[in-house]
């Protein structure tokens, strides 16, 4: 796993800006038809920026976020198109029950059944060397539940990526991957968007155009 805190300065300017970075990082796979697997839908332009630079094939993971039921922008767990759930290691200090829980997979999975008739069927993983590609780790678990469910479909390499994570975060997804690439991990992380001058909302239909698939 590497970190490289000193030779990158935050905030970073945009997502492209952070995603050219990345990808100078991830150099090595160039060759090797690397299938990048973007977290919609703000990892997608990043997706494809790494996609181009390093002459692979872009495609999304489906994961969501489950927030909490007190604050919207905290992360108490994520599910996957599937329906598996990650829950938090701190998940029980949240005051979140179950109950919020439940409801959230249910909203959650069917916006990503939506998204998944939109982007076309999910890419053969097997035997490929995968890079899962997100533009900021708070938590983890968003990255962990789709490491774990690509984890099932036997890639050749699964390498998390990402430009910035709390270092909680980085410890949470260590043991799910095969190689983890995060450029900074700031002891004093608060947000994703924090670490980014412009942090602007991906629409829907950028994101099919980036796939080059019609919805």
């Amino acid at each position: 796993m590497e970190v490289t805190d000193d030779t990158v300065i935050l905030p970073f300017r945009d997502r492209a800006q952070a995603a050219e970075l990345l990808a100078e990082h991830l150099l090595r796979w160039r060759g090797s038809r690397p299938l990048i697997l973007s977290i919609p839908r703000g990892a997608v332009p990043m997706g494809r920026i790494i996609a181009d630079r390093l002459e692979g094939d872009l495609d999304v993971v489906m994961v969501r976020k489950i927030p909490s039921a007190f604050d919207p922008e905290l992360a108490v767990g994520a599910v996957d198109e599937h329906g598996t759930v990650e829950l938090a290691p701190y998940f029980h200090r949240t005051r979140t029950g179950m109950e919020w829980v439940e409801a959230q997979v249910r909203e959650q999975m069917a916006l990503m059944k939506r998204r998944r008739a939109a982007y076309g069927p999910s890419a053969d993983v097997r035997g490929r060397v995968v890079l899962v590609v997100d533009d900021g780790l708070a938590t983890g678990s968003t990255m962990a539940a789709a490491l774990r469910v690509l984890r099932n479909r036997q890639p050749r390499r699964l390498v998390a990526c990402a430009p910035v994570a709390a270092p909680e975060a980085v410890s949470v997804i260590g043991p799910l991957c095969d190689d983890a690439e995060v450029l900074a991990a700031p002891h004093n992380f608060t947000s994703v968007s924090r670490h980014y001058e412009v942090f602007q909302q991906v629409e829907e239909a950028e994101v099919i155009r980036l796939l080059d698939k019609v919805g």
